[in-house]
């Protein structure tokens, strides 16, 4: 059983990295700011299994390593969409170094 789910965990990052490295610079951000905020499911799901009893310090311990990394992901997805949004933003005009220039 460790062996398979050690094969599942190697593929799946390997599937993970050829899949990411295939998305082209522009698209990179709004997709990861994306599926970074779908860590909130892992939060969530963390959460509740943690409240009902999880058993055994290992599952309580990987729990709350589950629970600290999605909240992280979460955090900087948001963090990531703000930055990405500012830049479509106009700039504020500094009407007062305007007007003195103009003289």
């Amino acid at each position: 059983m460790l062996v398979q789910s050690l094969a599942i965990l190697v593929l799946a990052g390997f599937v993970g990295f050829a899949v990411i490295s295939k998305v082209p610079n522009t698209l990179h951000t709004p997709l990861m700011s994306g599926t970074n905020a779908i860590h909130g499911i892992v939060l969530l799901g963390g959460l509740i299994v943690l409240g009902l009893g999880a058993e055994g310090v290992l599952n309580k311990v990987l729990l709350v390593i589950a629970i600290a990394f999605g909240t992280i992901n979460v955090v900087g997805g948001f963090l990531v969409t703000d930055r990405m949004l500012a830049m479509f933003k106009e700039k504020p005009k500094d009407s007062a170094n305007a007007k003195g220039a103009g003289s």
